[in-house]
């Protein structure tokens, strides 16, 4: 049977070791072939999920995800989570729930991320995001 609090407490703890240079701690944790999806990814395997965060230390400074709260079930878990970290010196936080959902070994098969990338990032940039502001007055009740 598979205990999906023992499970995501496992993956997080592996959050909370991971580092540029340790990815590794995903090994144990992800099946091979998990599969990532976020509002900019969707792709499948373990060494292109850790390509993910080796594009995240790579590109962004200080990154650092606070878990906020989190439920488990007995097929998945559910992470609320802060994401900080810095672009261009400019502070930045996003706001998101992840899915994960573990096989049938407890390993994580996927992991899914929700988060509005349209109020959190493109609102953000100069030009698309005054239109993207433009947008959601027009629409707003």
């Amino acid at each position: 049977m598979i205990d999906g609090r023992r499970n995501l407490d496992a993956y997080l703890a592996a959050y909370e070791l991971m580092g540029p240079d340790r990815l590794d701690v995903f090994d144990d944790v992800c099946d091979p072939d998990v599969r990532f999806v976020d509002p900019f990814n969707d792709l499948h395997g373990l060494e292109r999920f850790k390509d993910v965060y080796r594009h995240m230390y790579a590109t962004l400074e200080n990154p650092r995800f606070t878990i906020l709260d989190r439920a488990a079930g007995d097929m998945a878990g559910y992470i609320r989570w802060r994401f900080d970290f810095g672009l261009r010196g400019r502070a930045m936080t996003i706001d998101g729930m992840s899915e994960v959902v573990f096989g049938p070994d407890g390993r994580v098969v996927a992991h899914i991320d929700h988060w509005d990338a349209g109020s959190q990032v493109y609102a953000r940039v100069p030009v698309l995001g005054a239109l993207i502001r433009w947008v959601r007055g027009r629409l707003a009740v």
